[in-house]
């Protein structure tokens, strides 16, 4: 465990950053009910009978808008899950690649940091 860091500070942050990252998800999508690991653009409902051509494809639109919405959070969901399990594990701060700490900056401006500057 890195004695130069405030751990509980990042763990904060990290929660903090998790929970909204979780409400933008499930406003754009839900979890995958075959893999809890996933998530899944929600698409819009609508009586396709009964809809015109322009309709339909603004909702094609929309749905594929928010499937590249999500797979942005998505990722930065599971960094952030990532980050909250190396804390427990004690190995959080420490770059994936080359095994260094990563810097107190950096750390500062994403907490979910992988890797140090040298290896991002």
């Amino acid at each position: 465990m890195r004695n130069d860091i405030d751990v509980n500070y990042f763990k904060t942050k990290l929660e903090e950053e998790l929970s909204l990252v979780e409400k933008e998800l499930n406003s754009v999508g839900r979890k995958n009910p075959d893999n809890k690991l996933d998530w899944e653009a929600e698409p819009t409902e609508m009586n396709i009978e009964s809809a015109d051509s322009n309709e339909i494809a603004d909702n094609i639109e929309e749905y594929e808008g928010n499937t590249a919405v999500l797979k942005e959070l998505e990722i930065r969901y599971n960094d952030i899950k990532n980050a909250l399990a190396k804390i427990e594990n004690g190995t959080y701060g420490i770059c994936e690649i080359g095994g260094e700490p990563i810097e107190k900056d950096r750390l500062m401006a994403n907490q979910a940091a992988r890797t140090c500057k040298v290896h991002m």
